[in-house]
């Protein structure tokens, strides 16, 4: 008996759930938990479990419809904007902001050309204090 050794690629057949899901990510700039998504799906799908959500989300990224930004915590944020942009993460407030600069794509290039690796994408994110959390911190008086 000859056993199948292909990889099952993800189902390309769209759902109810994951235009939902995917609607829900594409209206929002903040860059959500699944536990967000969930909530805000719930309000059009009463029925629908958050392991419904995370395998969508999981999904969603593995077609490249969506990214996954984990900034080394414990949990995962979720990007309606697969296109190649960069991050900035607040560390006071934990907020993620998109970085309004092109992407550098020939970073990529530069890199293939100086190691010989086979480079598919790059990230690049930003760490700091936003400007509301600046605005506060300036504010509040230090003892």
């Amino acid at each position: 008996m000859e056993e199948n050794t292909q990889k099952k690629t993800p189902r390309r057949r769209s759902t109810r759930q994951r235009r939902v899901i995917l609607d829900v990510l594409r209206s929002t700039k903040s860059h959500p938990t699944a536990d967000w998504v969930y909530e805000q799906v719930r309000q059009e799908i009463p029925n629908i479990s958050l392991g419904t959500v995370y395998r969508n989300l999981k999904l969603l990224r593995d077609l490249g419809e969506v990214m996954e930004l984990s900034f080394g915590s414990t949990y995962s944020r979720f990007d309606g904007n697969p296109e190649l942009h960069y991050h900035f993460r607040c560390v006071d407030c934990d907020r993620v902001l998109d970085v309004d600069i092109p992407a550098v794509e020939e970073l990529e290039q530069e890199v293939r050309d100086r190691h010989g690796w086979e480079v598919f994408t790059h990230r690049t994110e930003f760490y700091g204090r936003c400007r509301q959390c600046s605005r506060q911190r300036e504010q509040t008086p230090t003892k």
